[in-house]
């Protein structure tokens, strides 16, 4: 049985405040847009939309319908060739699928070099992605608890267990 971990709002809040001071202590690169990663990033980017003023767009991957990923990050691609950049913002970075995935696509696309870059409330160092701006930092080979953050509260406990059962390995 996992350990669920509830991540408290005020902590939700201060995580997304460190992201905020640490992209605007990046004076040499800064985003026109931040990308909500669906689902558990979309709240997180409206969260650091409000802490930056920056715009949000979103992209869902959680869903797996066409029109609202793969198009979507055509788009998204085609926009850093016109000199944009852009900031994907995900709640966790744990096996690194998901961003691999992200820059697999965009690659493919043709997203310009250096104007892609990923920011997650929790870093996991023992990932096959790297991120480039975390709250915080976990290492998966010793933190096995299923992260729970606000928004997933309010899921019933069964649909939290079968998500985190998806990959046992993460948990295990």
């Amino acid at each position: 049985m996992p350990v669920f971990a509830i991540v408290p709002h005020d902590d939700f809040v201060a995580d997304i405040r460190t992201l905020a001071a640490a992209l605007a202590s990046d004076g040499d690169w800064q985003p026109a847009f931040l990308i909500g990663i669906g689902r558990g990033g979309l709240v997180p980017a409206v969260f650091l939309s409000h802490a930056t003023g920056l715009p949000t767009l979103s992209c869902d991957l959680s869903a797996q319908v066409k029109d609202f990923a793969d198009d979507v990050l055509v788009r998204l691609a085609a926009r850093t060739q016109a000199g944009e950049r852009l900031l994907f913002v995900d709640d966790i970075n744990d096996s690194g699928r998901t961003i691999g995935m992200l820059r697999d696509t965009l690659a493919e696309a043709g997203a310009v070099d250096g104007a892609i870059r990923f920011a997650t409330l929790i870093d996991n160092v023992s990932s096959a992605q790297r991120v480039d701006y975390a709250a915080r930092a976990i290492d998966r080979r010793e933190t096995k608890d299923w992260f729970v953050f606000p928004w997933e509260a309010v899921a019933p406990a069964d649909a939290i267990a079968e998500d985190a059962a998806e990959m046992p390995e993460r948990i295990a």
